[in-house]
């Protein structure tokens, strides 16, 4: 009887212990969409978890293809934490059309899910209502336990690690409760490819996307800014 117990009771402990690591390394497939983009300091490439926070994906993905993070920049880098990317509104040099206006002031309903806050994670900025997500986002430098379900994860960085250690390496200072580098972290341009279209098609549709980006860029440069 009490060898049965025993068995019982380590059964359970197995299979608890099991499913509890099972919980805590779940990671949702990402979609088959990469975004990069492009700073000062090198690149860095991202994917979707369309059906963790496909509402948010959707959003940000809109944002990405309207060009709204080109010229915006990383106001916050706090080393082994998070690098924030400023929302859009305030936070590009270039002037903003009317439809990326109308995008970039839309707030998304809080998708909030069981997916862990590690290194590498893509998680919304908010305010304190939880339905206030815009287009800020930030990148996790670290593990951070207790953003837990508190912030919608929508994505994961997917290359540019390195491009990541090096802003954690910049001089910052610190205002409030943020740690804000010194000099301007500049997203310069972004782009989209799909990983599930042949390589060589790939390569010409990024190109395209790129000229026609820098091209629209340096015509509202030129209608505000030359006589």
């Amino acid at each position: 009887m009490a060898t049965s117990i025993r068995c019982g009771f380590f059964l359970f402990v197995f299979l608890f212990s099991f499913h509890t690591a099972i919980a805590f390394s779940y990671e949702p497939e990402l979609g088959s969409a990469r975004v990069v983009f492009q700073t000062n300091y090198g690149d860095i490439e991202f994917g979707f978890y369309p059906s963790v926070a496909p509402k948010t994906v959707d959003h940000i993905f809109k944002l990405v293809r309207l060009g709204c993070y080109n010229t915006n920049h990383f106001f916050r880098v706090d080393k082994g934490f998070v690098a924030q990317v400023a929302d859009v509104m305030g936070g590009r040099t270039a002037p903003m059309n009317l439809e990326q206006k109308l995008e970039a002031e839309k707030t998304i309903v809080g998708e909030f899910s069981n997916v862990k806050h590690v290194r590498g994670i893509l998680s919304m900025g908010r305010y304190s209502d939880p339905d206030s997500a815009g287009s800020s986002f930030s990148i996790l430098l670290g593990n951070a336990p207790h953003l837990d379900g508190q912030y919608a994860i929508f994505g994961k960085v997917t290359k540019g690690d390195e491009t990541l250690k090096k802003l954690e390496q910049l001089p910052t200072r610190t205002e409030g409760i943020f740690v804000m580098p010194t000099e301007r972290i500049t997203i310069h341009s972004s782009y989209y490819y799909d990983t599930k279209v042949d390589s060589c098609e790939r390569e010409k549709d990024i190109l395209r996307r790129r000229l026609s980006e820098s091209a629209r860029e340096i015509e509202k440069w030129r209608i505000n800014c030359l006589p």
